[in-house]
């Protein structure tokens, strides 16, 4: 893998700063290193619905890759992060010559559609408390916590676009949780007081 490693192009991302949009040409493939970015795809009347969170170590692209020429999602950071990018023509070189990476690829793809397929059930299933508490369970499984607090700031529309709800909603269900004690919550930060609590309010869809 050494010389195709050296071949990555390594760069660096602001806060908010957008580095894949969707419909545009394919580029190959990122490996996030540092930082944090949300995956987004634009519904119907342009809203945007956030698809997933990538945390350090994540790969960023590969919906779009090897099956069309434009990238079907957007992407962009939610803190300064770092990230590097192999080209389509690079990684199609990875693929067709290091078959234990075309393995572990295809497993990655597996576990991912899994994934998908999992969340698409939960979400016709959920009402909307439901799906708030287990986006706050999500960030908190993905991203942990540190000083009783989560390690990422999100705000009330990230939240609700990643739950498929509204801003108002979000606002509304936090208020509710932080009075009944489950939640703490100072700016964008958000603490989780009482996990196994919340747990139990949706363990019938994660047992799904």
């Amino acid at each position: 893998m050494q010389d195709f490693a050296a071949q990555k192009n390594t760069f660096s991302c602001k806060k908010g700063q957008q580095f894949m949009i969707e419909g545009a040409p394919l580029q190959g493939l990122y490996f996030l290193y540092e930082g944090k970015v949300k995956i987004i795809k634009t519904g119907i009347y342009g809203k945007e619905q956030i698809v997933r969170l990538s945390s350090e170590g994540d790969t960023i692209g590969f919906r779009g890759f090897g099956t069309r020429n434009r990238y079907l999602i957007g992407a962009a950071t939610i803190e300064d992060s770092i990230l590097c990018n192999f080209s389509n023509d690079v990684m199609q070189d990875i693929l067709k010559t290091i078959p234990e990476f075309t393995y572990d690829m295809m497993l990655f793809y597996a576990e991912e559609l899994n994934k998908s397929e999992n969340k698409v059930k939960k979400i016709a299933q959920m009402n909307v408390r439901e799906r708030v508490i287990d986006t706050l369970l999500h960030l908190h499984k993905k991203f942990g916590q540190t000083n009783h607090y989560l390690n990422v700031y999100l705000s009330r529309k990230e939240i609700a676009d990643f739950a498929g709800t509204t801003d108002e909603q979000v606002t509304r269900i936090f208020s509710s949780l932080k009075k009944e004690s489950l939640i703490n919550i100072v700016g964008k930060k958000i603490s989780l007081i009482e996990i196994g609590k919340l747990q139990s309010e949706i363990i019938e869809h994660t047992q799904l």
